[in-house]
């Protein structure tokens, strides 16, 4: 059952997320700016870290409370994979330009994501629902912990990036063919 009320406590713990991913970006990318003069770049980075790990939590007890107290909205529908993507591009976008993640892995990231929308929006039209899967689900933790890697300078986040790539592209894969099985070609 859906509830039509749009402000709940998960839509604006989406709508925290989606002001945080710009706040978060900002840090990234802004390193050399005047008003950071004097901190070290990965005092930025871990400060930008920790954004993300609030940003990301918020990202589970929206969905937690939306499901457990049925305050699921059409209004959430559309804000948290926005602010899901939001935050991930803003971190893997934020990263590549400060030299720490593969511009081939962020590339390939966003162009499943922007054809993924796509046909989202194309099976909406059609009628069909084309819901996250528990692959697309894992897909955006280990995206989300890649990023968090990255950001800290850990050991092993350039590995997590690639497996969250590899997992990218095969969520897309399953969308497609989720899609192609639904419509009646």
């Amino acid at each position: 059952m859906q509830n039509n009320k749009i402000v709940n406590i998960p839509n604006i713990l989406a709508l925290i997320r989606l002001l945080l991913a710009p706040i978060m970006f900002f840090l990234l990318v802004n390193q050399d700016a005047k008003i950071f003069e004097g901190i070290h770049p990965s005092w930025l980075n871990y400060f930008a870290g920790f954004i993300f790990v609030v940003a990301s939590a918020t990202d589970f007890f929206d969905g937690y409370i939306a499901r457990t107290f049925n305050q699921i909205t059409t209004m959430g529908k559309i804000l948290d994979p926005l602010a899901d993507k939001m935050l991930t591009l803003a971190g893997f976008l934020g990263l590549m330009m400060i030299g720490t993640a593969s511009p081939w892995a962020v590339f390939l990231i966003i162009t499943r994501e922007l054809f993924i929308t796509g046909l989202r929006v194309s099976a909406v039209a059609e009628g069909i629902d084309i819901s996250a899967s528990w692959l697309g689900k894992i897909k955006t933790v280990v995206q989300m912990i890649a990023i968090g890697f990255l950001l800290m300078g850990w050991y092993g986040g350039e590995v997590l990036l690639w497996i969250a790539v590899l997992l990218t592209l095969y969520s897309g894969y399953e969308y497609v063919r989720e899609f192609f099985r639904s419509v009646k070609m």
